[in-house]
């Protein structure tokens, strides 16, 4: 453990060349997103506070991190992609609260952990990607994607994929352990091929008719149409419809935001934090990235506004993080890969 934990101060010493004397002008983000996403933000931010942002970007393992790196650590903020991350990093022991009475005014409570380690900064929601030649309905609900109706014509990516185990974990959190099995089994029973590839690659077999509907995020489909013209043909063959819950709304994930613990720049750290929740970092998360605004009345991106209204369920999140080893050892016991 001790020489896991030098050679990562090691490397993190190395990316972060910085004197002491410049600390107070610096900040150090970990962040699960993709640089390319966040450094427009980042540019901002330093634009506006004079703040330098050093960045580490990783698909994994940053919690981990954070952790063999112990009270040495330079991570001073964590960036992560969804509420899996957070909850992983909170359970890793690497955050403390954020004492922000910003953050506490504009992110509503659901989207806040009650003990204050981490709050949202950006949603994304969990949706149907729907032919658009073969499915004539408007709505539809998640409990319906176990009617047998839909046998043979849904396709989804793995149920162990921390999206799709965010969305079994909220409909656990809001209809019980045994109903989530039954209402799994259904789905399984329903799916068109083996779970496999990405939110992308489900829209692209909806658009091959190989299933009628697609369960992904409501960027992929957004870059897919705006992004890449090798994958725009999947989208426009596709609509976009906004499930709900009966009786609640439409599930979403969050991109979060953690302090880290032992953060050597704490002040610049909470001004960086309290920055992302601004008007201007509130824009760039719904131009850029095709996310929806955590503050009220920031613009939508036209192509997320072209979904319709999102009446995103009230389940606060650390309600559906509570239920994720439950979902993932269902999704185990119906054999939902196999």
């Amino acid at each position: 453990m001790i020489a896991i934990r030098a050679a990562a101060l090691a490397v993190a010493a190395a990316l972060f060349p910085l004197h002491a004397a410049a600390a107070a002008e610096q900040v150090n983000v970990y962040t699960y997103r993709e640089t390319k996403l966040v450094q427009p933000l980042f540019d901002a931010f330093t634009k506006d506070s004079g703040i330098a942002v050093n960045v580490i970007s990783a698909s994994s393992g940053l919690e981990q991190r954070i952790k063999a790196e112990g009270a040495g650590s330079p991570a001073d903020v964590l960036l992560t992609v969804d509420i899996g991350r957070i909850d992983d990093a909170v359970a890793a022991g690497v955050s403390q609260p954020i004492k922000s009475e910003v953050i506490d005014e504009i992110v509503p409570p659901q989207y806040r952990d009650p003990n204050g380690h981490w709050a949202g900064i950006s949603m994304r929601a969990r949706v149907i990607y729907a032919s658009k030649d073969r499915v004539k309905q408007q709505a539809i609900t998640y409990e319906e994607l176990a009617d047998p109706k839909w046998k043979g014509k849904i396709c989804i990516r793995s149920g162990q994929h921390i999206y799709n185990n965010a969305l079994f974990a909220a409909y656990t959190a809001r209809h019980g352990e045994e109903k989530a099995e039954q209402w799994l089994r259904g789905l399984k029973a329903n799916l068109a091929q083996k779970p496999s590839g990405g939110d992308r690659e489900t829209a692209r077999d909806v658009a091959a008719g190989k299933c009628d509907l697609g369960i992904g995020n409501t960027y992929y489909w957004a870059l897919m149409m705006n992004g890449d013209p090798d994958k725009k043909p999947w989208a426009e063959a596709t609509r976009v419809i906004l499930p709900t819950f009966e009786g609640g709304g439409t599930h979403v994930n969050l991109s979060g935001v953690l302090l880290a613990k032992h953060a050597p720049n704490k002040a610049n750290a909470l001004k960086l934090i309290e920055w992302l929740a601004g008007d201007k970092a509130q824009q760039i998360y719904a131009d850029a990235n095709y996310e929806y605004p955590i503050r009220p009345g920031v613009a939508l991106n036209p192509t997320i506004a072209g979904y319709g209204r999102l009446t995103a369920d009230p389940m606060p999140i650390a309600k559906i993080a509570a239920q994720r080893k439950t979902a993932s050892t269902l999704v185990d016991k119906v054999g939902f890969d196999n």
